[in-house]
C-alpha cells in the first residue's frame, strides 16, 4: 500500500474518533447508560475517544509527511485532513442526527473546499 494512500486511511479513521469525541456526546441524551452524564464524565469520555484519534493521527502525519519521505508537503496534509474532516463529519451527522438537514449552501462550500485542495496541490 502507498505512503499517500496508508496517510489518507489513517486520516479517516483519525477523523471517526475525532468527529465521535466532539459531537458523539450530543446524542448520549438518547442512550439510558450515558443520558444522566454530567460534563465532567463526557469531558473524561471525549478525551478517551480523542486519545484514538490521535493514535491514528499522529503516525498518518508522520507516513505522509514530504520530510519524512511521504508524498505530502505540511500543506497538503492539512487540506487533505480538512476534506475528510468534513466528509466524516457529514456522513456521520446524517446518519446520527436525522434532525440536521444537508442543504445546497453546505455542498457548495464543501466544493470550495475541493477548490481549496485544487489549489494547494497545483505546482
Amino acid at each position: 500500500m502507498s505512503r499517500a494512500v496508508l496517510t489518507i486511511l489513517l486520516l479517516v479513521v483519525s477523523n471517526v474518533f475525532m468527529t465521535l469525541a466532539w459531537y458523539g456526546h450530543l446524542k448520549f441524551k438518547d442512550w439510558p447508560a450515558f443520558g444522566k452524564l454530567g460534563i465532567a464524565a463526557i469531558i473524561l469520555i471525549s478525551w478517551g475517544l480523542a486519545l484514538f484519534e490521535y493514535m491514528f493521527q499522529v503516525p498518518a502525519n508522520r507516513i505522509g509527511y514530504a520530510g519524512n519521505g511521504g508524498p505530502f508537503n505540511l500543506w497538503q496534509l492539512k487540506v487533505i485532513q480538512e476534506v475528510i474532516t468534513l466528509v466524516v463529519f457529514t456522513f456521520l451527522a446524517l446518519i446520527l442526527f436525522k434532525t440536521e438537514t444537508f442543504r445546497l449552501n453546505h455542498l457548495v462550500g464543501f466544493g470550495f473546499l475541493v477548490l481549496a485542495v485544487y489549489f494547494v496541490f497545483k505546482k
